[in-house]
């Protein structure tokens, strides 16, 4: 007697079941993080083998249709198509923050935003100091000025689980608006043929994507079409690509219910987005990026050795791992001393510290700069890469023992907010 076959419906909720679980597990902080650097540890390992060439060919394979002028190499499929993913949920994060949760009062605001300012200007100034006489060394002061979302926020929840809300917000407020200022360097500074009638005409389908989600269609058919027009006639103007991400994020709707305590970010399309949308981010998007990024070939100690005595290298990493951080603090604490502005009640200055070192993490948009400012595959490019990465991973060090040490105050914030949650009844619309 043969056995029953399992029934369609039975395999599909199954099916569905272990797909869901899945989701859940890449919306978890410490899973996607690790994905990053999994990513990224192979890429520098592949690139340094003796099959490292196969790294590089894969990596500059190019493919896409060339009428739409989108044949671009894997690598630059990464950097600027799936970032543009992770830089969508960052904008719907951001734009929640600032309509309905902390950053929505000006003052708290006004820190991180001014902090990233400083976080922009000082390793610029330091740089230009190291490499003070040489004018072609000149053209690579904007390399230390951008802070990397992705790793930043990797590392930070790798080195703690138990993060409070306001200093995750306050890093992803910092690094998106620093980023934002980059990129808009290298729109002023570094794009000798930028279009702008491609970035106009950006403006219609993004229009129409935020006309539809203002009117609650949820329609995957119309709304990723006029994601990825938009997202195509950014990158068509010579602009980041990654932008369109966060214009498009800022689109979406929050939407608030006046419970009790005061407006609530309530159950509307951006956690909807947010929800759907993470686990592809932090599985698929990012790992994948920090895969065809990280893979530089450093040449052996030799080469290392050279890379970093040059004085190019010195100045970035100098601007990553001491002008980021002096530039951060100095300037928060300013701001607070001599303003309104206030830190997070739940926020020392001891973690803005941690926070203004980690944020010396500098990958997406510092690579690029390098590229733009040297031209790729120079020899001053690979120097470049090399200090990132080397500035990189001494900053993530160092707010690793700074963060670290605040692990047991962070427990007690996390365990009192979670207290919170239960007695008001309102669920955690910051958490996975």
């Amino acid at each position: 007697m043969t056995e029953p076959r399992p029934s369609r419906t039975l395999l599909g909720r199954g099916s569905f079941a272990e797909a869901s679980r899945i989701a859940d597990v890449l919306r978890q902080e410490t899973v996607g993080g690790a994905l990053l650097l999994v990513g990224a540890v192979a890429a520098l390992v592949w690139a340094n083998s003796g099959v490292g060439g196969s790294y590089t060919s894969l990596r500059d394979l190019e493919v896409g249709p060339d009428v739409l002028h989108l044949h671009l190499a894997l690598g630059t499929w990464a950097a600027d198509g799936l970032l543009a993913i992770f830089f969508f949920v960052v904008g719907l994060e951001l734009k929640r923050e600032f309509v309905a949760g902390d950053l929505r009062d000006p003052k708290r605001a006004a820190l991180p935003i001014l902090a990233a300012l400083g976080g922009v200007v000082v390793p610029a100034g330091l740089y230009l100091l190291v490499n003070r006489g040489s004018s072609a060394a000149f053209d690579g002061w904007a390399i230390p000025t951008a802070t990397d979302i992705a790793f930043a926020l990797a590392v930070l929840a790798i080195i703690s689980t138990h993060l409070p809300t306001a200093l995750r917000t306050f890093l992803l407020t910092l690094a998106v608006v620093d980023d934002l200022i980059a990129v808009t360097i290298i729109a002023v500074v570094y794009t000798s043929d930028l279009d702008p009638l491609p970035l106009l005409a950006a403006v219609v389908p993004l229009a129409l994507f935020g006309y539809a989600v203002q009117r609650r269609v949820r329609s995957w058919w119309l709304l990723v079409p006029l994601a990825l027009v938009t997202w195509g006639l950014v990158h068509a103007s010579g602009v980041h690509a990654t932008v369109a991400g966060v214009l498009v994020g800022f689109t979406v709707p929050v939407v608030r219910s006046h419970a009790a305590g005061g407006p609530e970010a309530g159950p509307g399309l951006a956690e909807h987005f947010e929800h759907r949308l993470r686990p592809l981010s932090a599985g698929v998007a990012v790992p994948v990026f920090a895969f065809f990024a990280a893979g530089v070939d450093v040449g052996g100690f030799h080469g290392l050795r050279e890379a970093l005595t040059d004085p190019v290298a010195l100045g970035i990493v100098a601007g990553l791992v001491v002008g980021k951080p002096l530039g951060i603090f100095v300037t928060t604490y300013l701001v607070a001393r001599f303003t309104h502005a206030n830190l997070d009640d739940d926020l020392g200055w001891l973690d803005v510290l941690g926070l203004s070192v980690l944020a010396g993490i500098g990958f997406t948009v510092s690579l690029l700069i390098g590229e733009l400012a040297f031209g790729p595959d120079s020899v001053a490019d690979e120097h470049v890469k090399v200090a990132i990465l080397a500035g990189s991973l001494v900053a993530g060090l160092l707010a690793a023992i700074v963060v670290k040490s605040r692990d047991r105050v962070y427990r007690r914030i996390h365990e009192a907010e979670q207290l919170d949650e239960d007695h008001d009844g309102v669920p955690d619309v910051y958490g996975t």
